[in-house]
């Protein structure tokens, strides 16, 4: 989606909404994932408990059949709010341009815990209870009695000094950070000054109908839209043509995903597990359907309700998704909706009352008759073919993390840190060595210096960067180091840092960070499938499949090595027959209930008769496909506000070797220095599946690996059975790690 990046006061005002919805939308998140984690703990112990016991084995399933009705309400409040996504557009204020000369209202002062006073002690607690008469007449229990005043009296009055000493050095603080704050409010105020005069110029260009001034305006007041479902896109392009007061916008939607592909769930009491029934294909479809015209309505609507001065007369919205062209095999823009709206009979519509597919169409607006399969419909304008510039919101992609700049990679590293709460300051420009960025604690207690480094790389950060962190915080006489990276940290590292104020945060858990405060960033290219392709932590390369005695080695023999740009697979599905590619997706907790970090490998072992056909045909992270393309490891990834990590892999039986006849998915924990983690303390580990016509298996499945000491798993396989195939969940420990998984199939191991 091309266009001139709007870069003006509005889009900045936009993207700082934005930034504040995605902060929303990821606490909401996160509190969600609490929640359900914080069931699933509660499952488990109520299971534990009623083994054995008939009436805690009745309440058990009661809760489980509760936690069913739970998920299949909240299934029910999705399709509402998608079945109300115009209306919820209809009860929110409209916009009104004069809204942004108003003056942003300043923070309170907020000392936090430097606000509190510290309590001095009292002296009533360091009273010695004197002797009664009978011992106050003995002079040794006398001469005691006074000692034990004595120590009394000089314990308060070290007390008392201290507490004065540390009261004096809070109001001291105090006084600083006061001081720092009517800085920052006097900046605060002149650049809210700057702002509303360059607010004031954008809104006179806009009236007189400057082209870039009315694409800004309203491109930044769809980009800011708020109150649509989480997950809904927000990217555009708009172009004006002042002559017909036209304004073409193209507006990204959602996929058909959107839809929860589960009607409800249900518990099974035979195999004390939930099942998920599938939502008819037709109604999902004809909810989609709706979702498309919903949104398309709502956005005209919003348009039309933030035209205060009657700039438009009329708009042209062309909806579209990123879809894979089959033309090319290529992500492209694929134009789901399209629809011409004059202002006068837009206003004539009683939009409470339509319903909207009718209602888009009898606007003339043309809607896709198969969206599910991303058919297309020719729009009526693009803004391209308007003449003059074509403006932009939101369509740029997050920063790719690999690439940012230094001293841009550090500023957004400040950020985050300010976002959380900290007094921030970097050191890029002061040439502190050791030290990229300097935290504050404002706890006058708990609080101090905290020191941060933030490493740009692609491999494993070696144990030395950690134990020079050790030193920098010594150093510095700091409170605590943290040491932030693109890439990962060995068990080396996690070793080092056991019993030391030292915090170590990789690649996909900073991107997870960035979430949470509305930031953005990326590791590697963004593939088609949505995730990242980062070349791998250790800069493993595509043609590396052997596997050794320790398991199999992250470093291919043909691989790059140390920049970690060797290849892995695209998140792309095989380009085989259209629809028949199968998907499993497994996820697990990504941390030990120890804290510790966990990582997964996911492998595939394309069989016939129950051993591998080569090993070329043993798919792991140094192989990510077989050599016919049929089965694909996609790039494992982190689910956005949640603790948990996310592998997918890919089947296209139009695709397989015709010997194969199963295909064994398993995993394993990493291995690059023993010992290895067992599955036992894994939590969470579960596979989700999205089958093709000619597959058949579970939609979820949950491993048990509680207690399970082998570092190895086989979680399932597909099995082809008189020409259908099919997925069987597994869930069998195998000894050995990955290693051990290999020998098993047949794989030469080195």
């Amino acid at each position: 989606m091309a266009g001139r990046r709007n870069n003006g006061v509005l889009a900045v005002w936009a993207e700082a909404q934005r930034q504040e919805q995605r902060r929303e939308e990821a606490r909401w998140r996160a509190q969600a994932a609490e929640q359900r984690r914080w069931e699933r703990e509660q499952r488990e112990a109520q299971k534990a408990a009623a083994r054995g016991e008939r009436e805690a084995q009745r309440e058990y399933q009661q809760s489980r059949e509760a936690e069913a009705a739970r998920r299949t309400a909240e299934l029910d409040g999705r399709v509402e709010e998608l079945r109300g996504l115009l209306a919820a557009g209809l009860a929110r204020p409209a916009f009104r341009a004069q809204s942004l000369l108003a003056a942003r209202p300043v923070p309170p002062f907020e000392p936090g815990r430097l606000g509190e006073p510290v309590p001095m002690p009292d002296q009533a607690h360091y009273q010695v209870p004197p002797p009664d008469r009978a011992q106050a007449r003995n002079p040794g229990v006398r001469q005691q009695y006074e000692q034990y005043v004595a120590q009394a009296r000089a314990r308060f009055e070290q007390d008392w000094y201290a507490a004065q000493a540390a009261e004096a050095e809070r109001q001291r603080r105090l006084g600083e950070y006061h001081g720092q704050y009517l800085e920052w409010v006097a900046r605060f105020r002149r650049e809210d000054e700057e702002r509303a005069a360059r607010t004031e110029e954008s809104l006179r260009r806009l009236r007189s109908g400057e082209a870039e001034a009315v694409q800004e305006y309203f491109s930044a007041v769809l980009y800011a839209s708020a109150g649509w479902p989480e997950g809904f896109p927000h990217r555009l392009v708009a172009a004006w043509e002042a002559s017909s007061r036209q304004l073409v916008v193209n507006w990204e939607l959602p996929g058909a995903d959107v839809v929860p592909a589960t009607g409800r769930v249900r518990y099974v009491k035979a195999d004390d597990r939930e099942a998920e029934v599938a939502r008819p294909a037709t109604e999902r479809k004809a909810l989609y359907r709706e979702v498309l015209a919903q949104s398309a309505l709502r956005v005209v609507t919003e348009l039309y309700r933030a035209d205060g001065d009657g700039l438009l007369a009329s708009v042209v919205l062309n909806g579209f998704v990123r879809g894979i062209d089959p033309a090319t095999g290529r992500e492209a823009e694929r134009f789901l909706t399209t629809v011409t709206v004059d202002r006068a009979e837009f206003a004539g519509l009683t939009l409470d009352r339509v319903a909207a597919v009718e209602c888009f169409q009898g606007l003339g607006g043309v809607l896709s008759a198969r969206p599910e399969r991303l058919d297309e419909v020719r729009p009526d304008r693009l803004p391209e073919t308007v003449g003059g510039s074509v403006a932009g919101q939101g369509g740029e992609d997050d920063p790719d993390l690999f690439e940012m700049d230094p001293i841009e990679f550090e500023e957004l590293i400040a950020e985050l840190f300010r976002l959380r709460g900290f007094r921030v300051m970097t050191t890029a420009r002061s040439g502190d060595a050791g030290v990229d960025v300097v935290a504050e604690d404002l706890d006058p207690v708990t609080g101090g210096r905290i020191v941060i480094q933030a490493k740009r790389y692609r491999s494993t950060v070696s144990p030395t960067a950690v134990r020079d962190l050790d030193s920098t915080v010594r150093h510095h006489g700091a409170i605590k180091g943290i040491l932030v990276t693109t890439a990962g940290f060995g068990p080396g590292s996690y070793e080092y840092i056991r019993n030391k104020p030292l915090t170590l945060v990789s690649g996909p858990e900073l991107v997870e960070l960035l979430a949470e405060q509305g930031l953005r960033g990326r590791l590697g290219e963004r593939t088609s499938g949505g995730g990242t392709n980062g070349g791998g932590a250790n800069g493993n390369g595509p043609n590396g499949s052997g596997a050794n005695g320790n398991g199999a080695s992250r470093n291919g023999a043909n691989g790059s090595g140390g920049d970690g740009s060797g290849g892995a697979a695209t998140g792309g599905a095989a380009a085989g027959t259209a629809g028949a590619t199968s998907t499993v997706a497994l996820s697990w907790g990504s941390r030990t209930a120890g804290g510790d970090p966990v990582e997964l490998d996911v492998s595939a072992f394309l069989c016939a008769s129950g051993r591998v056909l080569d090993d070329e045909h043993f798919v792991f992270f140094n192989n990510p496909q077989d050599p016919d393309g049929a089965v694909r490891l996609h790039p494992t990834r982190s689910v956005p506000g949640e603790p948990v990590r996310r592998a997918e892999l890919t089947l296209d039986t139009a695709r397989l070797a015709p010997a194969v006849d199963e295909v064994v998915v398993a995993v394993s924990t990493e291995e690059e220095e023993p010992p290895t983690l067992p599955l036992g303390y894994v939590h969470g580990l579960a596979l989700s599946g999205a089958f093709g016509p000619d597959v058949t298996g579970p939609a979820r499945w949950e491993a048990g690996t509680g207690g399970v000491p082998e570092s190895a798993m086989v979680v399932g396989s597909f099995q082809r059975r008189g020409g259908v195939w099919q997925f069987e969940p597994s869930g069998t420990p195998v000894p050995g790690g990955l290693a051990g998984l290999a020998v098993r199939w047949g794989v030469a191991v080195e």
